[in-house]
Parts: C-alpha cells; structure tokens; sequence
C-alpha cells in the first residue's frame, strides 16, 4: 500500500523546511511513504529546499497557475507514480502532520473514499471572529448542498483513495476545496470528517488576502457546483416558486372576479400569466439540464476507466 503525501507550494522557502519535518515516516498499513512537492512557479528557493529534503517527487511549473490548478495536477502526478492514498496538506506546516494517520486509516478500513480533516474552529486563535463564523456559515451550506457529514469543507488536510482521486475533476481557477465535496457526493464516493489538530502557521493565508472576495468567489463556486451536479433540483426550486407565486395572483384575481370586482386587477392576471410561463419554462429548463447532466456523467464515466487504463 503506498501513500503519496501531496504538498502545492508557492514560494514556501521559510515553512517548507519545517512541514517537510513533521511529516510521517511510518503509517500501520502503510508500507509506502513518498513526498510530492507540486510547485506553483516559485520565484524563491522552494524547490532547492524540497530536494534538499529527499522529496522524490517534484512536479514544477513554469508560472503561477493557482491553488486549484496545482492541486489537480498534483493529484494526477499522484496518480501516475502509483499511488493508493494519496493525502494533500498545506505548505505552511498548518496542520499537524501526525493527524495524517487518522486521515487514513477510515481508506484503509474501507470505510471512506475521501477524508477530510475537520479543524477546531472555535479554537483556532489566529482565525478572527469574522472568519470563524463565516467558515461555519459556509460549511453548513455545502454540508446541506451536498448531502454529506462534512464539518470543515474548507479544509485542504484531506485523503483521497485511488479510486476517488481518478474520479476528481475541478473546473474552479480559485479552489479546489468545495468543489470536490460537492462532485464527490454526486459521484457516489463517501466522505467522511475527523477531527484534527492544528499548528501556529508562519504566515496568513495566501488565499484569503481579502475576506469579502473570498465570499464572492467561494459563492460563486458554491452556485456553481449546485448548478452542474444538481440542476433538476436547482431549476425547479427556481421554477416552482415563480410557478407558485403565479399561481397564488391568478387565484387571487379569479375570487375577486367572482366576487364582481375582477375589472381593477388586470395587471394581476397580466402578471401572474408571465409568472406562469417563466415558472414553467424554467422547470422545463431543469429537465433539459437533468438529461445534459446525465450526458455529462456517461462522459466521465468514460474518463475514468481511460485514466485507469493509462495509470495501470
């Protein structure tokens, strides 16, 4: 069994020294413990650093491609080197490298496709007020829009198996975090959270230099996914509340009518007629959009057994 420990840096000379020390060299179950440095064009010493480590795996780029971007091709050089897990943790040394254990035993037993490190929020001191309440707002959204028991959906401390790794696909330039809980969920691959420690980061958070674009773009990527992996259930939600809503004046105009005082409300019949139409059309689209979803999953259903074939 052989476990990939993926790290995405990006110009990580001063905490890279540091994570790469902490990391596990002996895992029960594990007989394969292997490094994979994916660099996202550092301009600074990360990669001297990583092969001055022995990390036997360094995949570069020749610019700065972003977080999500790196992750990905991480993942699928992960992949190419033969690996069964594969765990990806940040550079900055922010979670404790012992948990990565705990991280995997749930793939090991068979009880997990992908685990996800739940990090203690409220106890995290360098995290603000602010933050700590909008990381616990946004993981119960994705935790309900997806359908799992995810706890830190944020949280980049995670394990992949082999087969959930092949499975993987992110579309989002920003993160890759809530996107693959969502995909995952909708692809059948079970999720599960554990609780895990966390360390003193030696410096904030890359991605997050601006906490109200941080809110933009994880919204965004939220919708997004929504959208793609659920949008029978998006467009009607849509679609029948506008339906409802023209419905509710139609009802309304035809007792006022009865009731002899139909001829002022005119605009209510006129409205609720243009409410109905959009309602209907827009249903009609999330069936539309039902069957282009299920097009889509033969597709990657293809996908994966051609990655499978190419990585056996």
């Amino acid at each position: 069994m052989k476990l990939i420990i993926q790290i995405p840096c990006y110009n990580e000379e001063i905490a890279l020294p540091v994570t790469l020390s902490q990391l596990p060299e002996k895992i029960e179950g594990i007989d394969e413990i292997e490094v994979l440095i994916a660099d996202d064009g550092s301009t600074d010493r990360t990669i001297e650093i990583a092969k001055s480590y022995g990390v036997k795996h360094i995949l570069t780029s020749t610019h700065h491609r972003g977080l999500a971007k790196t992750f990905i091709a991480g993942i699928q050089r992960a992949i190419a080197e033969g690996a069964d897990i594969i765990v990806n943790t940040d550079a900055d040394n922010q979670y404790n490298a012992q948990d990565i254990e705990k991280l995997v035993k749930p793939i090991l037993d068979k009880k997990a496709d992908i685990v996800i490190g739940a990090r203690p929020i409220k106890d995290i001191k360098h995290f603000s007020q602010t933050k700590k309440i909008l990381q616990y707002i946004g993981s119960r959204i994705v935790k309900l829009l997806s359908s799992t028991a995810t706890e830190d959906s944020p949280s980049g401390f995670r394990a992949f198996s082999r087969d959930a790794a092949l499975a993987l696909n992110v579309f989002d330039n920003y993160t890759y975090t809530i996107e693959t809980v969502i995909q995952s969920r909708a692809k059948g691959l079970h999720i599960l959270s554990v609780p895990i420690r966390v360390n003193s980061t030696y410096r904030k958070s890359k991605l997050v230099k601006n906490i109200f674009t941080y809110i933009q773009k994880n919204s965004f990527t939220i919708l997004r996914m929504f959208i793609i992996y659920r949008p029978f259930r998006f467009f009607v939600l849509i679609g029948g509340f506008i339906l409802a809503v023209g419905l509710f004046l139609m009802c309304r105009f035809l007792l006022l009518y009865f009731l002899g005082s139909g001829n002022g409300h005119i605009q209510s019949l006129i409205i609720s007629a243009i409410l109905i139409i959009t309602g209907f059309q827009t249903c009609t689209l999330g069936v539309i959009a039902d069957l282009l979803a299920i097009n889509r999953k033969l597709i990657e259903d293809i996908q994966i057994r051609t990655k499978k074939l190419e990585n056996k």
